[in-house]
């Protein structure tokens, strides 16, 4: 099913529903649920999902989980997408937050190929052997390691939430202490405490996630490494592989390929 509203069809007697829809860039999904638990993979171009828990971008190459019933919001990137939508007690994965996956080649040609199934597939023919092979598939697939958590303290959160606008490598905690007006051993202790994740570590991660957004837009390594406040280009791709497991030019490649 193509462009179909998911609330027409939600009823369906069926586990699984696939809808692909194709979005306009930078359209906005304001906070929203659904019934139904939600796998989506951005055909092209990148997603940024956003709930009470924190924020994650969603690359070309990978998916994200999202229980039945969990609030988000979702920005578009220049996304065509393929959503898989999961009744509750059908759901392949565990857990209440929402999960950024790597969807394998396998994963990626049964999503293509569900949106193609009628809506009142055979379920014991070959539309349905489909569907169950694609939730085997999201069941074992590695999660991508670029949550930013936020706080739920106020004022941290508001100065987390302004980080990931504008992230910058060099940030310290001792700059983010002195902003709070409290001694930077106490912050890091605060830190940790209210996200789960020292404060280096989330920094990373959320230059990670600005990173992702930039190099789906087209913007050039160089630049994206030099204004996140990497020494070089090659300093930031390192770490960029390392962390992800493939490189900045990957990225622009499968979102413009």
């Amino acid at each position: 099913m193509r462009n179909v509203p998911l609330d027409s069809v939600d009823a369906t007697e069926r586990d699984v529903l696939a809808i692909g829809t194709d979005y306009a860039r930078g359209t906005l999904l304001e906070m929203h649920q659904h019934r139904r638990a939600q796998f989506l993979y951005g055909a092209t171009g990148l997603m940024e999902v956003g709930t009470d828990d924190g924020a994650w971008v969603v690359p070309p190459h990978c998916g994200v989980w999202i229980p039945a019933s969990k609030p988000h919001r979702v920005r578009m990137v220049g996304v065509s997408t393929r959503s898989l939508y999961i009744e509750p007690r059908a759901a392949p994965r565990d857990g209440p937050r929402c999960e950024v996956l790597l969807v394998s080649p396998l994963l990626r040609q049964l999503l293509l190929e569900a949106t193609d199934v009628q809506m009142l597939y055979d379920v014991r023919g070959r539309d349905g052997l489909v569907m169950r092979l694609a939730l085997a598939e999201i069941a074992r697939a590695a999660t991508l390691p670029i949550f930013a958590p936020l706080p739920s303290d106020s004022t941290l959160h508001a100065l987390c939430v302004e980080f990931l606008y504008a992230p910058n490598i060099r940030a310290t905690a001792g700059d983010w202490a002195a902003t709070l007006h409290r001694s930077e051993r106490t912050f890091i202790r605060f830190f940790r405490a209210q996200t789960g994740m020292a404060f280096g570590e989330w920094r990373q991660h959320a230059c990670l996630i600005s990173a992702l957004s930039r190099l789906a837009e087209g913007q050039a390594v160089t630049a994206v490494a030099l204004d996140l406040g990497y020494d070089s280009p090659g300093a930031f791709s390192t770490m960029f592989r390392r962390r992800l497991g493939f490189s900045p030019s990957d990225v622009a490649r499968s979102a413009h390929g």
